[in-house]
């Protein structure tokens, strides 16, 4: 177990090189013309597939996403994209390589090290086939970027980035910025491409915004977007966790949990900077003032509804500099007749809980944490909008952009190129289920370790850190996952089967370890982000 718990240092190296199959209709006109695309992938953090308009939600008569909606109208909309491990390191890493936590050694936010940069990532691998690369915005791995020509990334302790005069590394130099976040991001992703405008390599930019993660602090002009309003409460918002008491039931993540500092509140005046710290942070987990008040007189429901909506008004203006700032960028594209030969995807890290089961944040393998947004638009090969159902991992990422740009792809790269999902040539092979592990515990949110197998009708999960829970949800007659149904006689037959074949894929993939192996890595120490220990 311990060899799998290494990083997995330069094991591409020692694999025969295999070119994947790449769209024919993208190969033969690329071909042809001996120019490659440009690519530009776009990167939010924690942006919930149901606050993009384009795929639509209870938020639509408040949020709008044009942009993202216009890349998704333009090209390929993607319904069923699921993230491996549902946190942030962790999915960037699997994105990079292409590759499960367990083989690509990044596992957890917390106590989980730093990103081994010496391992082998697409960019690595567009670098070494003639593309001109950048990364602008967050990283969130520890180790400086490998494989970029250009790097300006959120460089404060830790590397979430502040939304307000935030610190980037810019190839190696710290630099205090004056301005919003997501603003200046979007700044520099097209000074450097302006500056790359007459080089004759394709280009492939890492876009990837801070926003809108935690604290969610929107952008000036739109603080009081929602000022006065009521927003709609999901569905689920008053989920009582029956049948996943030890689970779902047992978290720091329902609105009892957000801090001060989510809240926006003013704290008083002469606290130190410690006292300061320990005020803002006060209800991010038990024992620290979770349930607080705002004031003496709400009730807890009455907290409960005021923290949601002062939560849900912050996010979804946070989103909303997201879209403006890909309309600038898509806006440069046209005006610079670069949008033709230009790859534009939009994507999430993970989905994010708004309200949903009363939560907030990601984690778990329910749908709003579990799905993904992605959309796609190639207008040299995209003529007619589209919309894909197959099921699509982050993992798959990787060697999809490879594929795109005609770059070999390593045999040992576990994910699998869509491409030519794309024009609806589905291969033979394509897996009709994806498989999902998630380590971190107890902090940050006390979200149990938990494995499982999503199909395309049935989830089976498996929480087992210090509890040993099975959860089964048939998403057809249960979407909102509220009917833990393991133990329903209807489904036997069906639950046998799924976890023959969750055995299957673990042994597939590599992550077949004993329980207690599993838990060694939850309870191992791996380092800081910013140190190491």
């Amino acid at each position: 177990m311990m060899n799998k718990m290494k990083y997995q240092i330069g094991v591409g190296l020692a694999v025969a090189m295999v070119m994947s199959s790449i769209v024919t209709s993208c190969t033969s006109s690329t071909a042809s013309k001996k120019k490659r695309p440009n690519i530009i992938y776009i990167m939010s953090d924690d942006h919930a597939t149901h606050a993009i308009s384009a795929y639509g939600g209870i938020y639509d008569d408040y949020l709008q996403t044009p942009n993202i909606d216009r890349i998704a109208n333009e090209g390929i909309k993607f319904n069923n994209v699921f993230c491996t491990n549902a946190i942030c390191g962790p999915s960037r890493a699997a994105i990079l390589t292409g590759k499960y936590s367990h083989e690509n050694g990044y596992y957890k936010n917390e106590s989980g090290g730093k990103f081994d940069s010496t391992q082998w990532t697409f960019p690595k691998a567009m670098q070494d086939h003639g593309y001109k690369t950048a990364l602008v915005g967050k990283w969130h791995l520890g180790t400086e970027p490998v494989g970029f020509d250009y790097f300006k990334y959120h460089d404060n302790p830790g590397q979430q980035g502040f939304y307000y005069n935030p610190i980037y590394n810019e190839n190696g130099t710290k630099v205090k910025e004056e301005g919003y976040a997501t603003t200046l991001t979007t700044n520099y992703a097209l000074d450097w491409l302006k500056n790359e405008k007459e080089n004759e390599k394709p280009f492939m930019l890492m876009l990837q915004y801070k926003a809108p993660h935690r604290n969610w602090f929107p952008e000036e002009k739109y603080v009081d977007l929602y000022k006065g309003m009521e927003l709609p409460y999901p569905e689920t918002f008053y989920d009582d966790y029956k049948g996943r008491e030890k689970t779902a039931g047992d978290t720091d993540m329902t609105m009892d949990f957000f801090n001060r500092k989510d809240m926006k509140l003013t704290p008083p005046e002469g606290l130190s900077p410690k006292e300061l710290n320990r005020w803002y942070a006060w209800g991010n987990k038990r024992g620290m003032g979770e349930g607080w008040m705002p004031n003496d007189t709400m009730t807890v429901e009455e907290a409960r509804k005021w923290k949601y909506q002062r939560y849900i008004k912050d996010y979804l203006a946070c989103v909303k500099s997201v879209d403006d700032g890909i309309g600038r960028v898509l806006k440069y594209l046209d005006e610079e007749g670069l949008a033709e030969n230009t790859i534009v995807v939009y994507t999430s890290d993970q989905g994010f809980y708004l309200g949903d089961h009363g939560f907030f944040d990601k984690r778990f393998m329910y749908e709003p944490s579990l799905k993904m947004p992605f959309v796609l638009r190639y207008p040299a090969e995209i003529k007619q909008p589209k919309e894909n159902n197959d099921m699509i991992t982050n993992v798959d990422f990787a060697p999809t952009i490879l594929d795109l740009a005609g770059v070999q792809i390593p045999g040992d790269v576990q994910g699998k190129s869509f491409a030519s999902n794309m024009i609806g040539n589905k291969p033979t092979d394509w897996p009709n289920s994806m498989y999902y592990h998630y380590y971190e515990f107890p902090f940050w949110h006390h979200v149990q370790p938990h494995y499982g197998l999503r199909g395309e009708r049935y989830k089976l999960i498996h929480f087992y850190y210090n509890v040993d829970q099975w959860e089964f949800y048939d998403l057809k007659k249960d979407p909102n996952e509220m009917n833990n149904a393991i133990d329903d006689p209807a489904y036997t037959d069906i639950i046998v089967q799924m976890k023959i074949d969750l055995k299957e894929r673990q042994k597939q993939y590599g992550d077949d370890e004993s329980l207690n192996e599993f838990r060694a890595i939850t309870d191992t120490d791996f380092g800081n982000i910013s140190g190491n220990h």
